[in-house]
């Protein structure tokens, strides 16, 4: 699902007939900084250090007008991204709840 976000993000900056407002990207020896911001909303930062750590955000408006925002770390982790977009699991059920905690205040002893 989110390749498929990032795809199609990809693909209307691409498509679309626009132009960039602000562009600016500064790479040093301890890292660098990006921004692109196009007329049509859409827009990309990233700032990363030495170490490789990266963290970012990238946003458009959608075919529905809605406002399209993630935030993502990438560093020794993984890529972490965060939006209300991305799916959710669902809940965990009230019984595993309770069964993990008594497992949890009632340790295997050996």
């Amino acid at each position: 699902m989110f390749k498929l976000l990032l795809v199609c993000a990809a693909l209307c900056i691409v498509a679309a007939d626009v132009d960039v407002k602000s562009r600016s990207e500064d790479v040093r020896a301890d890292g660098f900084n990006a921004n692109l911001e196009l007329d049509n909303g859409a827009a990309r930062q990233e700032s990363g250090d030495v170490h490789g750590n990266i963290q970012g955000s990238f946003e458009w408006i959608s075919p529905e007008g809605e406002h399209v925002r993630l935030e993502y770390v990438a560093d020794e982790n993984g890529y972490q991204p965060k939006g209300s977009v991305l799916p959710t699991p669902p809940p965990i059920p009230e019984a595993i709840v309770r069964a993990l905690k008594w497992i949890e205040n009632n340790p295997h002893e050996e």
